[in-house]
């Protein structure tokens, strides 16, 4: 197949709208260039060598909704990645938090499930998890039910355990799972409270009295307009003193939201509804 294979904008369009009609997602708001070099990845996969080639074999291959969304969004974790993020929230923000009575957080994009699980076992260690719920959601049900399980792979907990110490963590990772068979189980209790749901933080509703949202790494795939969009789904789901947490090459400083949010920790970015 040609390496340079190309698409052009009406053509990204009726990808667009391809999406949405025969597969029921919508990819309207996507960066364009990120989702164009994630459409030109998957025809080469599937050695399509045109984009009627393409179109022909979305509207005639068995591809699921799934399918297609694991192709085109990127759903990579891990478990306590910015540790610096973590120790943050765990030294600054948990001391807030333990004045509430019930502690409500909303994971936006959660996908497979380590970060919620990261922030469980931090929560656990400071006497917080039992009156904390977690709200996990994502566009993805399969990374959902991933997430659900636990289950993940063993040759990853060397690093995560070494993420977990920097995060503050006071004890040994392997404490809070069993290993078998090259995999390991995360422990029941750590997602007892853990409410998963398909969201599309696009055009769905705002989750309303967050004490703490996380939305990490989505950002940088949505347009101008629709991070506007969903900042201000996110203020007006927060309780006023509520945090917001975004990923590290994401930011806030630019939206028109700005001036009901302060800002915590500009490196971190970490910002916190006005009063």
């Amino acid at each position: 197949m040609d390496t340079l294979l190309e698409i052009s904008e009406n053509e990204l369009d009726d990808f667009i709208q391809i999406s949405n009609r025969l597969y029921d997602l919508d990819f309207s708001g996507y960066a364009q260039e990120s989702l164009r070099r994630r459409v030109l990845r998957l025809m080469r996969l599937k050695s399509c060598d045109s984009f009627t080639a393409f179109k022909y074999y979305l509207a005639n291959e068995s591809l699921t909704d799934s399918d297609l969304l694991n192709e085109i969004t990127v759903n990579t974790t891990e478990m306590f990645r910015d540790h610096e993020v973590f120790k943050f929230i765990k030294d600054d923000i948990f001391g807030v938090l333990e004045t509430y009575p019930e502690i409500n957080i909303w994971h936006a994009g959660c996908s497979t499930g380590e970060e919620p699980l990261s922030l469980a076992i931090l929560l656990k260690e400071s006497k917080l998890l039992k009156r904390t719920v977690q709200y996990c959601t994502d566009i993805n049900s399969e990374v959902l039910a991933t997430a659900k399980k636990g289950i993940y792979d063993l040759k990853e907990m060397k690093e995560y355990s070494k993420n977990y110490l920097k995060s503050g963590g006071e004890f040994s990772l392997s404490d809070y799972y069993v290993a078998q068979y090259g995999k390991v189980k995360m422990h029941s209790d750590l997602g007892k409270n853990m409410l998963f749901s398909k969201h599309n933080l696009v055009n769905g509703s705002s989750f309303n009295q967050m004490h703490l949202i996380m939305c990490r790494n989505v950002f940088i795939y949505l347009t101008n307009k629709q991070q506007n969009q969903v900042l201000r789904l996110f203020v007006d789901s927060l309780v006023p003193r509520g945090y917001l947490v975004l990923g590290a090459k994401e930011s806030a400083v630019f939206s028109p939201v700005l001036n009901e949010l302060e800002v915590v920790n500009s490196k971190l970015k970490i910002y916190r509804k006005k009063n």
